[in-house]
């Protein structure tokens, strides 16, 4: 019988909570989960951009969730917007009705991801955000951070969170405006113009 030297960290083997992965791609990504706005509603933005690590290079495994209120600001309330498949028993995907505010998506090979969303609204004092958590290689604890749509420059000014922050962090939450209500909001991971991440206690 072999004994291990508990004492001696290079001789305890890993164990399963002690390994990062990714382990993602099974069972959390799920179809139309970037579709969080209801089909055809007129208040819809695309927010999309990229994951990268400390040297800028694309995590094409990372996992990219967001929450958002609605555009009056309130928070949803509805049920699961998925629908199942009775035939097979799968997911075809959400029902294109509901809000939920919440939408997750994997990003692709190049560390793209994107999602369709309801633009949202004011609440508690803050500017319009979106609430964002990013699960990626390497990171044992997920991050948390926002995204805030540009728009009224005296809103964002007296945001709370974005005023307690330099100038140059303070640009690593806003999304920059594209054409067509489309938004980009690249993930730095670490290194410079690292994404500013939030801790909660």
């Amino acid at each position: 019988m072999t004994r291990i030297d508990t004492n001696r960290p290079e001789s305890v083997l890993p164990t399963p909570s002690h390994t990062v992965g990714p382990f993602y791609g099974y069972a959390l990504p799920f179809n139309g989960g970037e579709d969080i706005a209801p089909v055809g509603h007129p208040d819809t933005v695309a927010v999309h951009g990229y994951v990268t690590d400390g040297e800028g290079q694309p995590l094409p495994d990372a996992l990219v969730e967001v929450w958002g209120p609605d555009p009056d600001g309130n928070l949803p309330q509805v049920d699961g917007s998925m629908r199942r498949d009775p035939a097979s028993g799968g997911f075809p995907g959400r029902n294109g009705v509901e809000f939920t505010g919440w939408g997750r998506v994997q990003t692709d090979a190049n560390g793209h991801w994107y999602v369709r969303t309801l633009r949202p609204g004011a609440r508690g004092g803050n500017a319009p955000y979106l609430s964002v958590c990013v699960f990626a290689r390497g990171l044992l604890v997920h991050l948390f951070t926002r995204i805030y749509l540009p728009g009224d420059d005296a809103v964002l000014a007296a945001d709370p969170l974005l005023a307690s922050l330099p100038e140059t962090r303070r640009d690593t939450l806003v999304a920059r405006a594209e054409s067509g209500g489309t938004y980009r909001f690249d993930i730095r991971l670490q290194g410079e113009g690292e994404t500013v991440f939030l801790e909660f206690r």
